[in-house]
């Protein structure tokens, strides 16, 4: 059987990647493509369960260099029990958020050793790195300004503070940069309609490839 395809949803708090995932598995369900939809931290019960000592508490709970090992205990067990089953069975996985938000988050905004993300990589995503991922990009303070305004319980990243942001936004736009075979970066800006016919510009290509 032919394996899936792993697409990743990533960017800053309030770009809106909770939404254009559902926009966007309604789309290629539609399609006829046998799609599933997931996020991280979590995606499975273990993760879930570290996700809750991630994203909530005080803002200064741990430390970057100890959050990356927090996201990877957790992103190990959603790749080998969701991720690598539904990728063999030739599902599409579509994922709110996957290793790039490590690099991003814990590395150049939270000054984690790019060497121990790198070996974390390394080691743990075998068999599991996205084909494709589309980073939603608008600036800190308006990602910001949206995110309070939804306002909820996990708000723990979300209360580090503007330059803390503002590093955040570097780092995923970096890592754009780096991989432009695998990253596109899509104007986050406007309603989550326009937003999505971006999205579906980037992703129909995929589409096309496996039909």
């Amino acid at each position: 059987m032919k394996r899936g395809r792993f697409i990743s949803l990533e960017g800053g708090e309030g770009a809106g990647k909770s939404t254009q995932i559902r926009i966007l598995a309604q789309r290629l369900a539609s399609a006829g493509v046998d799609v599933g939809t997931t996020r991280e931290p979590g995606g499975s019960d273990g993760a879930e369960a570290i996700r809750q000592l991630l994203v909530c508490g005080d803002v200064d709970r741990w430390s970057a260099t100890t959050e990356t090992l927090l996201m990877y205990a957790a992103r190990r067990d959603h790749i080998e029990r969701l991720i690598l089953p539904a990728l063999a069975r030739g599902a599409w996985v579509l994922c709110d958020r996957f290793a790039d938000s490590t690099r991003a988050y814990q590395g150049g905004a939270g000054g984690a050793d790019p060497a121990l993300i790198e070996a974390l990589e390394r080691h743990l995503l075998v068999g599991a790195r996205p084909d494709l991922t589309v980073i939603l990009d608008m600036p800190a303070n308006e990602g910001l300004r949206r995110a309070q305004v939804r306002g909820g319980a996990e708000g723990r990243f979300e209360a580090k503070g503007l330059a803390f942001h503002e590093r955040l936004r570097g780092a995923y736009l970096d890592i754009a940069a780096r991989e432009p075979g695998r990253c596109v970066v899509v104007d986050a800006l406007g309603d989550p309609d326009t937003v999505a016919e971006r999205v579906w510009a980037v992703v129909q290509p995929q589409l096309a490839q496996a039909v």
